[in-house]
């Protein structure tokens, strides 16, 4: 009755101290269900920080550093040799002059400038001052360092063309090639760290056993100092910042050894990084570029003042960094490339699979740590394929990334030529077939291999093992259109870095794909694991341990500190007198098998025994 007199017109009825009472009674337990409610969303959404991060964004501006980074201008004029006539690359050191590092373009061979050649002294100088400007950084908010993060956005952001084309110049890899893999994750990154990174390096809590319930628990993340870097030469803007960005946020400094193939262009990038921290007040020391040959690299990870390096190259190279940084135990994240299979099932459409076949092989002139080297077919389709994708293959066009049009670029450097026509000469003697490509292309003037499209590869031949590292699409055929025999053949490889598998079913696809030895996979797609940052990236056997990107990359560069505090104010742990000093061996054994029975005994007379003996020998 009470209930009807809430939708009674007589407002005397709807004045009954009972409909009053109701009333109140459910806008309160609607008030705690809509507490309760936001509170479980926030927790599994984290409106709250959004709501936060979207506020600093909107009300917080950043500075505008445009005007105090000096880009090079970069046109097509740069098509030719910079005034010299060489057809052959320069080398690295010039005998005349060995405290330079000289730099050329490899997409026409010209010279571009010098970079110092420094010593271990000056790295050591380097690491240094990095490290006094990291005890203050160190103390910085994470709305201080967001703020520098953006800053560094929005530069990157306005600049995109000028970017792009220093990253043409320095590394020969197509405009196209540099928007996806140098800017596109870069901006990605900067964006996750933004919107995640604090929440990664929160306090995490940790669950107390009964013996310890007086207690609370949490792991906190302590930044580790000063970080190493030795950046690779494929990807020269992205390798620049990749490690800046999250370094800087977890609260080190970074001192970046670039690779001296990519020099020039690695410095204009390092003094964004510097002019991002120096507008918004804070030290550019915190950040440092070193450039140099091999001994500059090992000076680094020899470095006292570092704390941990980050090495990304071959697996040879990864070796000696390990040997170097074991006499100071010093940790190391090693990202050693990869030989990523893809692989096509035969219920997939060739027109939908061919485009991912020709990404996956060719982005970057095949120089792509998580690049297509091998590519498994399945029988039934495997001569539809190779018949579909040939032309385009040996229409791919090729020359100087700033001038016309051009869909491959050129090698960073000559020697991976020889070491491609190695391994492609080595495969063609033992049975493969080169459908198109397989040399140098001479007709243009710098570094360049052509597109190569390669099919019946076999276990024996050094391709299938080996790492490319350029623009050579390997075909092999998976006998029977089998999901078993493809498993074995694709793990039956050195590297285990990336892979995908392409099929109708998505069921399928999965079930082979999480049978491969690999660090990371996709099922239909390629290469989208590193776009989404909240993902870890690594792989296994030779393509090194550790990783980056994601929680577990951010928190790599932290000390993981365990922390244990009293829960209840008052409540403090005393040491029992059965196990205090001097000892008591009866008491004190009896005391400890009490706590033992008690509290892990599966009976529940033992318990209660194990309370008597407690009080006994208590």
């Amino acid at each position: 009755g009470v209930a009807l007199k809430l939708f009674s017109a007589d407002a005397q009825a709807a004045a009954d101290p009972a409909v009053t009472k109701l009333i109140s009674i459910l806008l309160l337990c609607t008030s705690i269900f809509f507490v309760i409610a936001l509170h479980y969303v926030n927790k599994e959404w984290k409106l709250g920080r959004d709501i936060k991060l979207s506020l600093e964004a909107l009300f917080q501006r950043v500075p505008d550093i445009s005007g105090s980074i000096d880009l090079p201008k970069v046109d097509g004029n740069d098509t030719k040799n910079g005034g010299t006539d060489n057809s052959k690359p320069q080398p690295l050191i010039d005998p005349a002059n060995p405290s330079l590092v000289q730099c050329y373009s490899p997409s026409s061979l010209g010279n571009i400038g010098t970079v110092p050649n420094l010593s271990a002294k000056e790295v050591s100088e380097m690491a240094l001052r990095s490290k006094n400007a990291q005890q203050v950084w160190k103390s910085t908010t994470f709305a201080q360092r967001r703020r520098v993060l953006r800053t560094l956005q929005k530069y990157v952001v306005s600049h995109v063309d000028e970017i792009c084309q220093l990253c043409a110049k320095d590394s020969g890899k197509t405009q196209v090639d540099a928007l996806l893999g140098e800017i596109l994750t870069t901006c990605e990154k900067t964006r996750t760290l933004l919107h995640q990174g604090e929440t990664w390096l929160e306090r995490s809590p940790r669950q107390v056993n009964p013996m310890m319930m007086h207690k609370t628990a949490y792991v906190e993340y302590v930044p580790l100092g000063v970080l190493g870097i030795i950046a690779p030469w494929n990807y020269p803007f992205h390798n620049m910042l990749n490690h800046v960005l999250s370094g800087i946020f977890s609260g080190n400094g970074v001192v970046t050894k670039c690779s001296e193939h990519t020099s020039w262009s690695s410095m204009y990038f390092h003094n964004i990084c510097r002019a991002a921290l120096e507008e918004n007040g804070f030290d550019p020391d915190l950040v440092q570029l070193c450039t140099g040959m091999a001994d500059t690299g090992k000076a680094l990870v020899e470095c006292p003042h570092i704390d941990k390096i980050f090495f990304t190259g071959s697996p040879n190279v990864g070796r000696h960094v390990m040997k170097g940084a074991a006499p100071f135990l010093k940790p190391v994240v090693l990202e050693l490339g990869g030989k990523d299979a893809m692989v096509f099932c035969d219920d997939v459409k060739l027109s939908e699979v061919i485009p991912w076949a020709m990404r996956g092989c060719f982005q970057n002139c095949g120089q792509n740590c998580c690049g297509v080297e091998r590519l498994f077919v399945y029988e039934s389709i495997a001569a539809d394929f190779i018949n579909g994708i040939k032309d385009k293959v040996s229409t791919l066009r090729q020359g100087c990334p700033l001038g016309d049009d051009v869909d491959c670029g050129a090698m960073v450097m000559d020697q991976q030529c020889d070491l491609i026509q190695a391994l492609v000469d080595d495969a063609v003697a033992r049975g493969a077939t080169v459908h198109c490509g397989g040399k140098r292309n001479t007709t243009a003037a710098g570094q360049f291999y052509q597109p190569t499209l390669l099919s019946g590869v076999t276990s024996e031949m050094r391709i299938w093992k080996e790492e490319v590292f350029g623009p050579i699409m390997c075909v092999v055929v998976v006998p029977g259109d089998d999901d078993d025999v493809c498993v074995s053949m694709v793990n039956d490889c050195p590297f285990g870095l990336g892979s995908s598998v392409y099929s109708a079913s998505k069921t399928r696809a999965l079930a082979i794909g999480s049978q491969f030895n690999t660090g990371m996979f996709t099922a239909n797609d390629f290469g989208v694991n590193y776009l989404i940052q909240s993902l870890p990236f690594g792989g296994v056997k030779e393509s090194g341990f550790g990783r980056f990107a994601g929680p577990e990359g951010l928190r790599s560069c932290c000390l993981e500190r365990s922390i244990v505090i009293d829960r209840i104010p008052g409540v403090k742990t005393t040491i029992p007198g059965a196990i205090d000093y001097p000892m008591n061996t009866t008491q004190g054994m009896g005391f400890g098998k009490g706590l033992v029975e008690l509290f892990y005994g599966d009976t529940l007379w033992g318990k209660v025994k194990a309370i008597l003996n407690l009080i006994r020998h208590g």
